[in-house]
């Protein structure tokens, strides 16, 4: 007996499986349409403060009207930046607070790497005490200390008008401390444990095991502390009264309270120092931002 071997169509078999897909695809497009403009209005809304500030920072006359937003290309100019280069020094308040802030970060990633280490891999006495004192202290403001680390460091160690008497009060952060110890602790213990079993020291673990996996954490770290002491003009301002110390927080403060008034556009002046003092960090988020992934903690554990 014969058998039937001829097959349907392929278009009969698959016409009907694929009018489901493209419904649905066209379903999806009207809210993948919505999804996006609602994130750019977001965006938008983010992003048109900087904008205004840094077109106030252009003007020549000032114009605090919704108008400004759009002002005329004649009356955009870089006179307010040199006013602010004539009344202090740009450079010298950039090299300061690039000691400053850069002094601060090293000392943060040193200390913070070491003790989120050792609150997260080792095991000693205490250790959830200290952990929970450090958690405490997130909880106090810096403001509360400054009397205290005023005296502490100007009286008693004589480290006013010196950089170091800047940096030691900012030298450990406890936010860094926290952000090191989560991610040792995501780190599988067979990687320290085989170190451990090849004869290496904790140092050694935590350089050539630990921190090539946490580089993450390291970026994280470095950008939540570069914010801080940038931006610092409290404490700077304590320890030295000398201009040609001041980072450039102090002097942009000192300006926009004292010297601004008196420029030809106030309004100008004071938006270019905000731009002055905001651009380093934006420019550091903008190289850095691609980096903020989480790594594979568990690439390196076989099986």
């Amino acid at each position: 007996m014969a058998v039937n071997t001829t097959r349907p169509p392929a278009s009969r078999t698959t016409s009907a499986g694929d009018a489901r897909p493209r419904k649905e695809s066209s379903r999806s497009r009207p809210r993948a349409a919505v999804r996006f403009g609602i994130l750019l209005t977001g965006a938008f809304v983010f992003l048109f403060p900087f904008y205004y500030m840094l077109i106030g920072s252009l003007q020549t006359e000032p114009n605090a009207s919704p108008s400004g937003a759009f002002p005329d290309p004649g009356n955009l100019t870089v006179a307010n930046y040199r006013e602010i280069d004539r009344a202090i020094d740009l450079v010298q308040s950039l090299v300061n607070s690039g000691i400053f802030t850069g002094g601060v970060i090293l000392c943060t990633m040193v200390f913070g790497l070491l003790a989120g280490y050792a609150l997260a891999q080792l095991e000693f006495r205490g250790r959830g005490l200290v952990f929970s004192t450090m958690l405490l202290m997130q909880v106090v403001p810096f403001q509360l200390m400054t009397v205290p680390l005023y005296v502490l460091i100007v009286r008693d160690y004589g480290l006013a008008d010196n950089y170091l008497g800047m940096i030691l009060p900012f030298a450990i952060n406890s936010t860094a401390v926290f952000i090191f110890r989560q991610y040792f602790l995501q780190l599988p213990r067979e990687l320290f444990d085989a170190a451990r079993i090849d004869g290496a020291g904790e140092l050694t673990i935590l350089r050539k095991v630990a921190v090539p996996l946490v580089k993450p954490a390291l970026l994280t770290a470095v950008l939540l502390t570069f914010i801080g002491p940038w931006n610092e003009f409290l404490w700077p301002f304590l320890i030295t009264k000398q201009a040609d110390m001041q980072p450039l927080a102090v002097s942009l403060a000192n300006y926009m309270n004292n010297i601004a008034a008196r420029a030809a556009n106030p309004f100008g002046a004071i938006l270019a120092g905000a731009c002055v003092l905001a651009a380093p960090a934006v420019a550091l988020f903008l190289i850095f931002q691609r980096r903020f992934v989480s790594t594979d903690l568990g690439s390196s554990v076989k099986g």
